[in-house]
This record gives C-alpha cells, structure tokens and sequence, in this order.
C-alpha cells in the first residue's frame, strides 16, 4: 500500500503525529514482532528501530511526539526556548575542520535561569551604549587613513629597501569588523611582501600555529637581502628590524594633518609582530591616545598548511562554496616568534600563522543566507553579542587582574566563531531575541571553558585552553567568574565602561590571540607609564637622601 507523504516525511526526520490514525497501529504492530522474535531485516528496515532497541525516551510536545535523541530533537528544542548552548554538542567531522564533540546532551550545563525582564532591559541597554558615536569614528578614521596612505606612498618610493616597494596593505581587526567597543582608538594594518614560492615547515610542539619559511630555490630578487646564511630561510626578525627603520625614518619627516600632534613610535616588544605607532587625538576631551599596529607579513600564495588546510567550519554556516573560496585565497605569516625562554635560533626565526582577512570577510559576509544585514527587515544581533562578550571579558580582566591575565579578548571571538558555526539559522539571531542570543554565547563560552577545549577556528589542533597557553588555576577562576556572570545576572554590567587594568597585562597580548590583539597596545603604554613612575619615585628617593645626608653633615 502507497504511503502517503506526509507519513513518510515523519518517518525520515523521526516525528510522528500522535493523532494520526495510521502511526499507533503501525507502531503496536512492530512493538508486537519485535517481541515475538520478528525478523531481524524487517526489523532493520522499521523507522521504530531505534526506539525499540534503544528505548528512547519520548518527549511529548502539542501535537507531536519528538525522539529527543534524533537530530530534530535539537530543532525544536532551539525553537521552542533555545537557551543554553550545552544543549546542542557541536557534531565532529573528520577532515572538514569541525569542532570536537565537547560532550553529550546529558554532560551538558544545567538549564540557565529564565531571563527575566530587569536583566533583558540590561543587556538591551548595555548594548545600546557600546555603538560608537559616528563623529567619533569618522575622526579617527581619517587620521589613520592619511596615515596609511603616506606610508604606503613613501614605502614604494624608498630607495633604501626596494623589497618594501611591493606591498599590499589590509585594514583588519575589531575597528574595521565594527566590532570595537569603548572608543575608535585602536588600529591594525597588515602590509603584505609579495615572495617567491615557498617551503613552509611546521615546528613541532606548536600545534600547526608556527612555521619556518624558507625559498624553494635559490633567488637574486631583493629579498636576498633578509635570509639568513644558508640563503634561503626568511628572517623574521630582519623582516621586522627593517620595518621599524624605515617607519622610523617616515615619521620624521610626516606631518599630521592639521598640524595637531605627532605620531611616535612605541619601545619594541620581544614577541610582537607590529610596529606601534601612537598619537595624542587632537582636540580630545580626555587625553585620548589612538594607536595603530603595523605588522609586515609575508603573503604566500601556494596554498595553506597541512594543519589548516581543511579550513573552518562554515559548511552549514556560509556554505561549502565559501569554505572553497577561503582555502583558495593566500595567506599570511607574520613575524612573531613563541614564547618562552631558551629558543633555538630556529624557533627565533619562525613565523605565525595569520588569518585576518579570512575573519574579516566572515565578519562582514555573517549571515547563513546573503541577505542578512542587506536592510533593515533582514538585521541580525551577531556583532552586538560579540561586543557584549568583549566587554564583559574586559570587565572580568579589570576586576580580576591577576587571576585572568591570560584572557583576551580572541578567546571570546574565537567562541563567537565557534557559535555561528552551529547556531547559524539567521532566524536564531533576530535583533528582538538579544538578550536570549548573548546568553547562548556567554554559555557557549563558559562550556569551552569548563571542558578546558577551545579550538582554534582555522587550526583545529590549537587549543586555547590547554594548560600550554591558559594555565588550569586561570581556566579554573574563569570558568566560576562566567558561572557567577550567567546565574547572578550580569553584575558586571551595571558597572559603566570598565577601564582596562593598570596591572595584570600579559607580556603581549599576541601571544595567545594572532598577529593582531586589541588590547596590546594598552598593555605596552601600562608598562611604559610603571616604569616611568618607578624611575621617578627611584630618583624622588635619591634625592631626598642627598639632601638628608647633606644637612646631616653640617
């Protein structure tokens, strides 16, 4: 007998209509084989199987009977109240760059508290006060342009350095994704060397992040002039020596447009990969500084590395299409070198991996269907829950400096990413459901963070979290400080703006995020400024003690 399409749609997604007159006999009789020995094969081939021999629970829904181990449970369970993003484990697919399954539903968090309305009017609020004001942009904005424009124009006129005259700059970073939180204040541009085909080794131990990069053959091009003596391995820090010379010599002879302040060059970094430029914003009511990173990179062009090579995953997300396009476009490695003490001269030279204006076009082509964000009628609150994040883990980094000094600001991207991944329906992310949307990312970020487990996005062996990069106490304290956050409703939020700590900076902000961090220069003019008041205090000290000694005497 021919079975009509609806019944046979229901057997395929696992959902059958508890008041249909077809399914209760056809389910007795199967439950009725089953217990009389029925044939295995015909036991194979009944859409019943996995209820007889798994005894799934079912769960009652209005109208429906929904087998809450089947892939639909989780649909409708999204739909109904979708509020905690432990609910849906991220599916792991060998070879196409998924996330690992970070555990089962019954492993998951217990169910966030309803949202009441004092805490969505907050978070509504809160995210109304983070959009930067458009003056304020605009302002910056043209600063930094003039900027970029006459160093790119006196790089390709130099004659002291010829291999800088080929460069393709890239604006990348949270200032140009709309993404920045606080004020306009912070930049990142990426020029790009063009370079001959290269080998790209990956170093052990580093998880596919770090890389020697040396010539497939010998050259007579002007980049000869940074290898290193076996005439065929790049040099970082020639690269980056280079750099900083020649902006040097560019910003004495700049003139800020105006003729209001001058931009200067900060003190160099051991493990940095930029070369940071600050300038006191003109006619600011706060003594505001902008700063801008400019990182030399080396563009490669013959496709990526091994560890990456799969690329993200964005199949269900942006489609297979795009993952094709990102794997198909170059990439860049910048001139950072690990941490850590007693580096081999290999490891010195090594590069990073960098996939910046990969993230970049992600922020901005963000919705699962191309007309996200096209109009008003198609907004979503993606990048609003993203400055929401930022600016709690900003407020969890002033509030416990020391505790959270290896927290950056990527990791809570890093999980941003990770979410669209697999919450990617653009229905998920409607304007009108942003407090519900930004507690399914505070959960998802604490869930990475309770399993110890946050993937990179493009290279799936690097784990943030490991106790390598974030030591267990840290991970340990971050996971009660989101915890306290999710359950007690947002503390961190009535505090207006959170200044960032004057202590507690790591080292270099890079050094757990990427060739870019946006706190970074924060932390370098901190510890500029303390080791300026040291010196002071240190000569206040000795100078008091000339005096005393002095009028002791006589």
């Amino acid at each position: 007998m021919k079975r009509s399409p609806a019944l046979q749609k229901a057997e395929v997604v696992g959902v059958m209509d508890a008041d249909s007159p077809r399914s209760k006999p056809r389910k007795r009789a199967v439950l009725e084989r089953h217990q009389a020995g029925d044939s295995p094969d015909r036991l194979e081939k009944s859409p019943f199987k996995e209820l007889i021999e798994n005894k799934t629970r079912v769960v009652a829904t209005p109208k429906k009977k929904v087998l809450i181990d089947e892939p639909v449970a989780d649909v409708v369970r999204e739909k109904k109240n979708p509020v905690s993003p432990a609910l849906t484990p991220a599916k792991h697919v060998a070879g196409n760059g998924a996330v690992p399954n970070l555990g089962s539903v019954h492993e998951a968090l217990e169910l966030d508290p309803p949202i009441s309305q004092e805490l969505s009017k907050l978070i509504k609020q809160r995210a109304k006060d983070l959009r930067l004001r458009q003056t304020d942009k605009s302002r910056s904005g043209a600063l930094v342009s003039h900027l970029k424009d006459s160093l790119i124009e006196f790089l390709k006129n130099n004659t002291d350095q010829p291999y800088f005259t080929d460069i393709t700059p890239l604006c990348c970073g949270s200032s140009y994704e709309m993404v920045k939180i606080n004020s306009p204040n912070e930049f990142d541009i990426i020029l790009g060397l063009k370079t001959p085909r290269l080998v790209i080794t990956e170093l052990e131990d580093y998880h596919g992040l770090f890389y020697n990069l040396t010539l497939s053959r010998r050259t007579r091009g002007d980049i000869r002039a940074f290898l290193l003596e076996d005439d065929l391995t790049v040099s970082a820090t020639k690269i980056i020596g280079e750099m900083r010379r020649l902006i040097r010599k560019f910003i004495r002879t700049y003139k800020v447009p105006g003729g209001k302040g001058n931009w200067v060059m900060t003190r160099k970094r051991l493990t940095s990969p930029a070369v940071t430029l600050e300038i006191l914003m003109p006619d600011a009511k706060d003594d505001e500084i902008i700063s801008v990173d400019i990182v030399p990179a080396l563009q490669a062009e013959q496709g990526w590395p091994q560890a990456a090579r799969a690329g993200p995953n964005v199949d269900d997300w942006l489609g297979k299409n795009i993952r094709h396009k990102f794997t198909s476009q170059f990439i860049y490695f910048v001139a950072k070198r690990p941490k850590g003490r007693n580096l081999s001269d290999d490891v010195k030279e090594s590069w990073r991996i960098s996939f910046s204006h990969i993230e970049k076009q992600m922020m901005f082509d963000h919705g699962n269907r191309k007309t996200c964000c096209q109009g008003s009628a198609t907004k979503c609150c993606r990048k609003l829950c993203l400055r929401l994040l930022k600016y709690l883990i900003e407020g969890l980094k002033q509030r416990y400096p020391s505790e959270l000094q290896h927290l950056t600001s990527y990791h809570g991207k890093t999980s941003f990413f990770h979410t669209l991944s697999h919450r990617f329906q653009d229905t998920f992310w409607n304007p009108g459901q942003l407090p519900t949307c930004f507690m399914t990312l505070l959960g998802d970020f604490e869930r990475y963070a309770q399993n110890g487990l946050l993937p990179h996005f493009f290279v799936q062996r690097h784990n943030f979290f490991s106790p390598q990069h974030f030591p267990k106490r840290s991970l340990t304290f971050l996971t009660k400080a989101l915890h306290e956050q999710r359950t007690l409703g947002l503390p961190l939020f009535h505090i207006q703006r959170p200044e960032l700590p004057l202590q507690g900076c790591p080292a270099s902000h890079i050094d757990e995020v990427g060739p870019l961090a946006e706190d970074n220069n924060a932390c370098g003019r901190t510890r500029d400024e303390l080791t300026y008041v040291f010196w002071v205090l240190a000569f206040i000290v000795l100078a008091v003690g000339v005096i005393y000694a002095l009028l002791f005497k006589n």
